[in-house]
């Protein structure tokens, strides 16, 4: 019973990465594909934990963290990028 309901959860999630992944190439304005990217990682660290559950093993824990913290990252770098136009700023005390 817990594995079907598991394995109907991981479809719906394929098919929301498909719909963030058209929505990432035919998004209108960048902001629409910055959230559609934030969505494939929130979407991909959710599943990668049902198949952790699935499979009984601790193994990708290591794996959810680190794309959770890349996920966050790069959002936020297309963020600041999406606000000024550069990513790091050079700051020169001359």
């Amino acid at each position: 019973m817990i594995q079907g309901m598991l394995t109907i959860a991981l479809t719906f999630y394929g098919i929301s990465i498909c719909i963030s992944v058209i929505r990432i190439i035919i998004g209108p304005s960048l902001p629409d594909r910055i959230v559609a990217l934030d969505m494939v990682g929130v979407t991909l660290v959710s599943s990668i934990a049902i198949i952790s559950v699935m499979l009984t093993t601790t193994a990708f824990l290591e794996v959810i963290l680190i794309l959770a913290i890349l996920a966050f990252i790069s959002t936020i770098a297309f963020s600041k990028y999406i606000e000024r136009g550069v990513i790091l700023e050079y700051r020169r005390d001359d």
